[in-house]
């Protein structure tokens, strides 16, 4: 079939971007903003957004419904969502496009198709619609996926990678298992060589002996205390994921514990457009090893 209308829960930075690329593609795009803040409304009416009002009549309305927003809040939304098609007796199928684990995802499919309706399983890699050079990739699975294809090219590329719930979220998992647990591998030792004495010798190797990835830090770790408080919940569930397939979830519980202590730096309170490009790599080190906690406290 194809989609007149769609409902996005939430227009965060990522939901919005995607509301706004549906809506582009001649969609009309619905949230719910019942206790939402003025950012996330002006957020959702800047990206085109309807405001549906309550959950009962966005589920009214909608054909399908994308779940996009922080890990955490993933089950809670399920629930919210399976008690308001309880009690309006809507049903449209729900895609959770959440960066959780597989076993995660299996629970709110329970959620979901105990109050009636089709559940989709899915990850999202890459920026947002018009973020980078390539499309956003939503991996998909489940029975009912292909419910999914009909928003591919609509600035999402859609794919799809099985008829099993947890598919599509272990494909996430492992992406961001790889990509932001490095990050912090990288975070972390740089700020253990300037608590031991020895950070400009660390970093004149680097730049010498591995240009290219020392380039890519001097990029990305800035801009990581902006991002760190989205992170924590993934790295959790990633651990969760590589426990539940016999791997240790070690790397991802000392990823998830480097992320907060970004949390708790000076730079934490900066969104992606507000981090200061002219901050360098060794001055986002140095003030994030001043958020460590002392010796004498972690004793």
């Amino acid at each position: 079939m194809a989609y007149k209308t769609v409902a996005i829960l939430v227009p965060g930075e990522m939901g919005a971007a995607v509301g706004k690329a549906f809506h582009a593609g001649g969609l009309e795009v619905l949230t719910c903003l019942a206790g939402r803040s003025d950012a996330t409304r002006a957020r959702a009416a800047a990206a085109g957004f309807r405001d549906a009002g309550s959950l009962d009549s966005l589920l009214g309305e909608a054909e399908i419904v994308l779940s996009i927003l922080p890990p955490e809040s993933a089950p809670d939304m399920a629930a919210r969502v399976a008690a308001a098609m309880k009690a309006s007796g809507h049903t449209p199928p729900y895609a959770d496009c959440n960066a959780v684990s597989p076993d995660t995802a299996r629970a709110m499919q329970q959620v979901i198709e105990g109050a009636g309706a089709v559940y989709i399983d899915g990850g999202i890699i890459g920026n947002p619609p018009g973020g980078g050079p390539l499309p956003t990739r939503f991996y998909m699975s489940g029975p009912d996926a292909a419910l999914m294809d009909e928003l591919h090219g609509l600035g999402i590329d859609v794919r799809q990678c099985g008829p099993e719930i947890g598919r599509g979220t272990a494909v996430k998992m492992c992406y961001a298992g790889i990509s932001k647990c490095s990050r912090a591998l990288e975070t972390a030792v740089l700020i253990a060589a300037e608590q031991l004495g020895v950070a400009d010798e660390i970093h004149a190797e680097l730049e010498a002996s591995a240009s290219a990835a020392y380039k890519r830090m001097e990029y990305m770790i800035p801009r990581l205390p902006a991002v760190s408080g989205r992170y924590i919940g993934e790295m959790k569930e990633i651990a969760r994921t590589m426990d539940s397939a016999g791997v240790t979830a070690h790397f991802h519980v000392g990823a998830t514990e480097l992320y907060q202590l970004l949390e708790r730096s000076p730079f934490a309170s900066e969104r992606r457009d507000t981090v200061d490009p002219d901050r360098t790599l060794r001055e986002t080190i140095e003030v994030c090893a001043r958020s460590l906690p002392s010796k004498s406290a972690a004793q």
